[in-house]
């Protein structure tokens, strides 16, 4: 068993660097072996050292690397706290870093590479807080379940949904979980309802609704030939033609209830007053958060992979497109016939989807996060948010688990953090990692 002595707030940042210089790229093809193992044998092995027994479960595919640790609370009759955070990551081209993408390098109070965002950075920080509980002999009031899962990536298919369909066992007692996307700060401008200049205000995103993942295969059927010969009929051309028309619609605006409360919290702030008739306009004040929250207001559907042809002088029989759609909840159905209607007739389409998830922002645990971030950041307040993206909360929401977005970072104002998801020169500053867990170590002793 290490030292107890181990301050976890300067631990964490070691942890991250580690875990991000284990490549774990996930290239979205499951009939590839998992790059995940190498970095649960490493959690595993960090758990061990400080007195757990975790139990290391590949998902159905080799090198699919899951570790799944439970810390027995004061009341086992209380529902147990999933913390969850996944180990795979987007793929990175090192030449276009400044940094190598897999180097974990720590430097300009920074620790740099791709998932110190998403989200190796919060798998530190609950790593962590889980050593030092064990290690201190820390009785958190209700069982803690800790996962570090697989495959997140491409939705979680060979990662939470195998564990939830194959090992719900894993999970037994569990009623609430927190994981990603959320907790972050956002520096707004303060009220002005006195006049003058105010001091701007800080406040912490907490994810309580994810908006629904279609995923579209499309494909349009031609005739094949010469490519020096006339055509009519060429595949490459009528998939173009749909996915032009995809890519110039623009979906309904739709204010749902996650959205106008993270709106009508802004405006509380700000002093800004909410035009619900309007909430374009409200979005359009957020400057970089804009693109977040904005996306949040309708239904999108972006192409990202097109195939078709093999020579230069062959006019192909078939074209392919790859298209990730996402809805707001309750538009599943709508907005399937709403892209049928718009890619036409002439255009094959295929999807597998993930629903969209919803829960309330009240509760004990919404207090205690609101108890922690105050401990460490006096005056800032929470504020509820729907992600436009989506996370392993829809596949533990099928063992009935309410989830919220809650991975605690104080950020700097200037720094454009939403871009950083995915992005080149991914990086998270070394003190959000210390502030994130200190609030988590509150959060956990609290909840």
């Amino acid at each position: 068993m290490t030292d107890p002595v181990i301050d976890p707030c300067v631990e964490v940042v070691t942890l991250a660097s580690e875990l991000i210089a284990i490549d774990t790229t996930n290239l979205g093809d499951p009939d590839l072996p998992g790059t995940e193992r190498g970095a649960a044998e490493y959690v595993a092995e960090k758990l061990v050292e400080a007195g757990y027994e975790p139990i290391l479960v590949e998902s159905g595919a080799r090198g699919r690397g899951n570790v799944i640790a439970r810390l027995p609370g004061a009341d086992p009759a209380r529902g147990a706290l999933l913390v969850h955070g996944h180990l795979d990551v987007v793929p990175a081209d090192a030449g276009e870093w400044t940094v190598h993408p897999f180097s974990g390098e720590v430097t300009d109070g920074y620790v740099w590479g791709r998932g110190a965002v998403d989200m190796k950075g919060m798998v530190a920080m609950t790593l962590a807080v889980a050593r030092r509980f064990r290690r201190e002999g820390v009785v958190p009031p209700r069982d803690l379940v800790f996962a570090f899962l697989a495959d997140e990536e491409a939705g979680g298919i060979l990662g939470a949904r195998w564990l939830v369909e194959h090992r719900p066992d894993l999970f037994e007692g569990v009623t609430e979980a927190i994981g990603e996307v959320g907790g972050f700060s956002v520096t707004l401008p303060g009220d002005r309802a006195g006049g003058g200049p105010a001091d701007p205000v800080r406040a912490y995103l907490v994810e309580t609704a994810e908006k629904g993942s279609m995923w579209l295969r499309l494909a349009a059927r031609g005739t094949a030939g010469h490519g020096a010969m006339l055509h009519d009929d060429n595949a490459i051309a009528k998939l173009a033609a749909a996915v032009a028309r995809l890519d110039a619609h623009r979906f309904p605006l739709i204010l749902t209830d996650p959205v106008r409360e993270f709106l009508e919290g802004v405006a509380d702030l700000t002093g800004v007053p909410f035009d619900e008739g309007d909430p374009q306009a409200a979005v359009d004040r957020l400057g970089n958060l804009s693109r977040l929250i904005g996306a949040a207001l309708r239904d999108t559907a972006n192409v990202t992979l097109f195939h078709a042809g093999y020579r230069s002088n062959v006019v192909p029989s078939v074209a392919e497109a790859t298209v990730d759609a996402r809805f707001l909840p309750g538009r599943e159905a709508a907005l399937a016939r709403e892209l049928v209607d718009v890619l036409g007739p002439d255009i094959e389409a295929v999807w597998d989807t993930l629903p969209a998830v919803h829960t309330s922002f009240d509760g004990a645990l919404v207090d205690a996060m609101a108890r922690a971030i105050a401990g460490e950041d006096p005056g800032a307040r929470l504020l509820p948010y729907m992600l436009s993206a989506g996370t392993d909360a829809k596949s533990f929401a099928r063992l009935g688990i309410r989830h919220f977005g809650f991975a605690p970072l104080r950020l700097p104002p200037e720094l454009d953090f939403t871009a950083l998801f995915h992005g080149v020169n991914e990086r998270v500053p070394v003190d959000a990692l210390v502030f994130g867990t200190r609030v988590l170590d509150r959060l956990l002793r609290d909840c």
